[in-house]
This record gives structure tokens, sequence and C-alpha cells, in this order.
């Protein structure tokens, strides 16, 4: 009977990727080599080519690699710093929506590393799922859920002295281009007004066009009043004119922040742009795709999303910023402005708000911003600074610990080793005289 053959498995393309990585001397992480595996999948290569192509990878892998000791922070801030002198400091237009401005340039960058809260011009893309991408009259409906309509947008406030009122005249048109009912302006209304100084009541007109009037309220004899009800009680102008403002203010619909959402066709889609930002909100609106939408605020990303979503973010925002006034910035060095504004689970300025007032070397508190007071406080509370970074060694006039620095050689003798007696050299008087010496040696 014929002895059955091992069957042998067939390698993984990993391994493969990872045997021919560590011919080359080189340890690929996980990732890098699953990536390369899919990119290679796509590619459909012969083996050669794909060969040439891996080898390729790990050649540029090494080159890559940083060297110990590598002082990456001072180059990584080089590196961002010196084509930061080279930006612009205006306000552009955005890119196709002429109508909407964009903070680019340096004062985004700074935005970006002193971690502001609110952007100076918050702004959002918004996508929409599938079905809807290409139905202009669809992406049209979702904008107007998404911008704000307030009540002056689709009506007209007007006050009557005479009878102490202030009428509410709503407008076919706008309410017909903001698709808002007169029930929804009346409703807004009857909400958000204060019921113990004003009543609603029907005004003139029919159909969607009457108008709403606010009535001033008599207070009940003998009821408590507060003290805003107080102080309009003698001046019932003072109440028309606080029925007038709030009126004014009251939001109908939309999503609290968004101030215009305007629509524009890219490629084979349609995608609304918004000035202001409310990330949360919009992401609740049906026919918004999550995975797609944004904001370039990216505090709002870190509360929607998390800390890791919003490293990312920084990264990509800084990214573009630079790339818009085409500067060209290796990309680690803003993933490592990245890590360090965010290592700690939330996002932390770069100053002295942030990462560098909390440097535990007192002279590179001091040498960053408000040298006076850091070393007083430092003094009264006795610190101590064991100069360990780069600024405070430069400052005592010392070598920094990076690079040939950061080594030190110490002679080190072995504990108990025998010392080799010296060689005995014969002094001139004991030397023999030729005379004595043999034939042989001779």
């Amino acid at each position: 009977m014929p002895e059955a053959k091992k069957v042998v498995p067939p390698r993984d393309t990993v391994q493969r990727i990872q045997e021919v990585a560590q011919k080359e001397g080189v340890e690929l992480p996980p990732l890098v080599a699953e990536a390369l595996k899919s990119k290679l999948q796509h590619l459909r290569l012969s083996p050669a080519d794909a060969g040439k192509v891996v080898r390729e990878v790990i050649r540029r892998f090494r080159r890559a690699e940083v060297d110990a000791h590598e002082p990456v922070g001072i180059i990584a801030a080089q590196s961002i710093g010196e084509p930061g002198t080279q930006m612009t400091l205006r306000t552009f237009h955005y890119a196709g929506v002429a109508e909407m401005n964009v903070t680019l340039g340096l004062p985004r960058l700074i935005e970006l590393v002193d971690a502001r809260r609110v952007p100076s011009t918050p702004m959002m893309t918004v996508h929409v799922e599938k079905k809807f991408r290409v139905d202009r009259d669809a992406v049209h409906q979702i904008a107007l859920q998404i911008e704000v309509t307030t009540v002056p947008d689709v009506a007209a406030i007007g006050t009557v002295i005479e009878d102490l009122k202030v009428v509410v005249s709503p407008i076919a048109a706008r309410l017909e281009e903001r698709g808002v009912k007169r029930a929804e302006l009346e409703a807004a209304l009857a909400e958000n007004l204060d019921g113990r100084l004003f009543e609603l009541k029907p005004g003139s007109g029919s159909g969607e066009t009457r108008s709403v009037e606010i009535h001033l309220k008599e207070s009940a004899p003998g009821a408590t009043k507060s003290k805003k009800e107080e102080l309009v009680e003698e001046m019932p102008f003072k109440k028309l004119l606080i029925a007038s403002e709030e009126a004014k203010a009251i939001r109908i619909k939309g999503v609290t922040g968004i101030r215009r959402a305007l629509i524009r066709k890219e490629k084979d889609e349609y995608v609304v742009y918004t000035e202001g930002s409310n990330l949360e909100g919009v992401l609740q609106i049906d026919g918004v795709d999550p995975v797609r939408t944004t904001t370039n605020s990216v505090f709002e990303i870190y509360r929607v999303y998390g800390v890791e979503a919003a490293r990312a973010a920084l990264i990509h925002e800084a990214n573009r910023t630079l790339a818009e006034q085409g500067l060209g910035v290796d990309i680690r060095h803003l993933m490592l402005v990245a890590d360090v504004m965010t290592n700690e689970g939330d996002i932390r300025a770069i100053g002295r708000h942030g990462i560098s007032g909390k440097k535990t070397s007192v002279l590179a508190r001091a040498a960053f911003e408000i040298t006076a007071a850091h070393l007083l406080r430092a003094a009264i509370t006795g610190e101590v600074d064991e100069l360990k970074g780069v600024a405070e060694n430069i400052i005592v006039g010392q070598p920094i610990t990076l690079g040939t620095g950061a080594v030190n050689l110490v002679y080190k003798p072995l504990a108990g080793a025998v010392v080799p007696p010296a060689p005995v050299v014969p002094r001139a008087e004991e030397k023999p005289a030729a005379d004595d010496v043999a034939p042989e040696e001779a």
C-alpha cells in the first residue's frame, strides 16, 4: 500500500512578507504587513513583481525608522515651525463656496495647537446617505432640517403701540422656501414666549398667511410677581419691546448652532456645507451619512467620537492646512504633536496652560513664558531641577542628553581581577659579557 503524502498547508501571505523582511534584517509591524497584504491582493501581481514591491516597502520602512536617541520633538518643532513662517495670515473663501469664509493658514494652525474649544469659523461638511446623493430635492430637504429657521426668516414682526400688541405676519413665499407651516410658527411662539407676560391671539388674514398677535397679559390681583414682572408693570412699552425681541430670537426648526446650510455638487453627489457646527445634532437627522460627515471643530469630534478620533482630526486638519499653502511637512511630525496633545485622554494645548506649563523642569517652564513667576514659585516651594531635558541643559551650558550626549562611557574594573605581574627587565650590569655567549647563540 503506497504511503500517504504529507500535506503541507500553504503559507499565509503575511507570513511570507515577514520572512522576506527577516532576510532583509527588518521586523515589520503586524499592521504594516496586513496593509501590504491587502494591497498586493488588489493589485494581482506576478510573484516576481510582488517580491519587488515587498522589498521596496521594506527599504522605505528601514529609511523611516528613527535612530536611538534621535531628538524627535525638536525636529518636529523645527519641521512645522519653519514652514509656519511662510504661511499667510488671511481668512479665505471656502473652495467652491464663495458665500462662506473659513480660517486657513497660520491662524488655523495656531487654533489647532492651542486646542481652541470653538474655531473662529466653525463649519461642517455633511454627506448624505447613498440613496439621496444624486437627488438634489432630497438633499435640499435635509439641508432645511439642518439650517436654523427663526421667526424673522419666515414672518414680518411689527409693533402696534396704540393696541399694545406685537403682530407676527407669515410670508407665504418664505414659508414655502423654508418648508415651514403656519402651525409650526404658532407652536414655536406659544412654547417659547413667557406665558405669564404674554398671550397669543389669532390676527387678520386667512390660511397660511394669517397673522399671530402677541398681547400683553394682565397679572392677576394679589398674585406673587417676579422681578421681571415688577420691572415692566409700570412700563407697558418695555413689555412690548421684550415681546418683540423674544419673538425675533425664537427658533422654529433646525439644529442649534447651524446658521446656514449650502448645497454644492462634488463629482457625482450633492454635499451640504454649513456655517456653524453641531456634530451631535446633525448626526441625529435622518438621511445624514454618519461615517463621512465631519466638522472642523476638534473638540466636537472628541465629545462625540472620543480621543482617538480627535487625534486623527488634529493630524488631518494640520496636514490639510499646510498642504493648502503648498507646504510639505512629513506627517510623522504632525502625528507626534497630535500624540503629545492627546496622550492623557483629552485634548491639551501646547502652551503655558497645557503641555509646556506642566513640564517637570523649572528652567524649561521659565524659558517658555512668565519667567519670573515660575522661578519665584519654584524658589518658594523648593523645587529641584534634575536637568534631564534639552532646554534646561542649554540654559546651564552643558551638553544635552540626546544624540551623542545621551551616551556616557564609564570604566569599571572587574571585581577581584588578578593583575598580571610586570615583566622583569635585567639591569645593564647584569647583562652577560660577549665572551660568555655560547657559540650556538653567537
